[in-house]
């Protein structure tokens, strides 16, 4: 008998935490927000972290976009279904069409709604998320950098312009560098879960490249880095440190506040390509990771910068 999409929607959410299904009433504005601000305080400390520099004004809106993000991530990545996971991505989808024309009912999309208006999002980037998601279930290998990115296209590049419109600039050689850095954070956190990936059947590295260095996917499944492996991953870090050079000159062209924002995640992102760099390239046995310490520097670095009044 064929499933139904109810049906599959259902053992979706029940993969999920219980708060993230549609309410059976839609919530005020003060409880949609609140929502959103309890989902990025819970998830992402290093978020968090980075928002005490954004303006007090533009935190809700920064919460309601990371609340967008975090579940339509996890819609894609933590059911464990394919079909399960495209039912709820599309109903999704159906949710953010709904917000755009003043519709909304899940908290997040009541949330959502006034930061689309009161910072002028088009609904693209919010739209281009739930492809790179979708694309998940059905795309696990990749030929060239080229498709890759392609796929950072849709599944890093938007948050960085979701976070540039939210500042107000919408300009396209500001997107161009802000796309420079969020592939190269992209691909960063690929190099990082090369093992971590494969175990739920993707491989990231370019198959072009894999083949170049004499790579085999019976190596990444021994877990073993081999001299080939190593050299491949040492090339792809050199790679992603030239995207994120490409990137750097945005931070000289918006306000203060935004710029150590970006210049923190920026330091974040290299700080993992220098970890796998300090592990020599073996990513297979144990997973690249940056020491507490070493987030504390860097936090403190960009503190001291933002109290003497100049980027870090």
């Amino acid at each position: 008998m064929e499933t139904t999409r109810a049906e599959l929607m259902e053992r979706g959410w029940a993969a999920l935490p219980p708060e993230y299904r549609m309410p059976a009433e839609t919530p005020t504005l003060a409880e949609a927000r609140a929502y959103c601000r309890r989902l990025t305080e819970s998830h992402y400390e290093n978020f968090h972290v980075a928002s005490w520099f954004l303006p007090k004004r533009l935190r809700p809106h920064f919460h309601s976009i990371y609340a967008y993000c975090r579940i339509s991530d996890d819609l894609g990545d933590e059911v464990g279904n394919a079909e399960q996971s495209l039912a709820l991505l599309d109903l999704w989808g159906e949710q953010l069409d709904a917000c755009y024309r003043g519709e909304a009912r899940h908290p997040v999309f009541v949330a959502l709604a006034e930061t689309v208006r009161a910072c002028e999002i088009p609904k693209e980037p919010f739209a281009d998320l739930l492809v790179a998601f979708r694309q998940d279930q059905t795309v696990t290998r990749f030929r060239t950098m080229e498709e890759i990115h392609g796929y950072c296209r849709y599944s890093a590049n938007p948050v960085g312009r979701l976070v540039l419109y939210t500042c107000g600039y919408r300009d396209e050689e500001r997107f161009a560098l802000s796309d420079y850095t969020c592939t190269a954070l992209q691909l960063a956190n690929f190099w990082q879960d090369v093992a971590v990936d494969y175990k739920k059947g993707r491989i990231y590295l370019p198959q072009d490249d894999m083949e170049r260095y004499g790579v085999t996917e019976a190596m990444i499944a021994a877990g073993e880095a081999t001299p080939e492996f190593r050299e491949l991953l040492r090339y792809e870090v050199g790679y992603a440190h030239k995207l994120f050079g490409k990137g750097e000159p945005l931070t000289g062209m918006v306000d203060a506040e935004l710029a150590l924002d970006l210049d923190l995640f920026t330091r974040g992102g290299l700080e993992i390509l220098r970890a796998i760099e300090a592990q020599g390239y073996d990513v297979l046995r144990a997973r690249p990771s940056i020491p507490r310490s070493r987030k504390l520097l860097l936090l403190l670095s960009a503190l001291s910068a933002k109290l003497l009044g100049r980027s870090a």
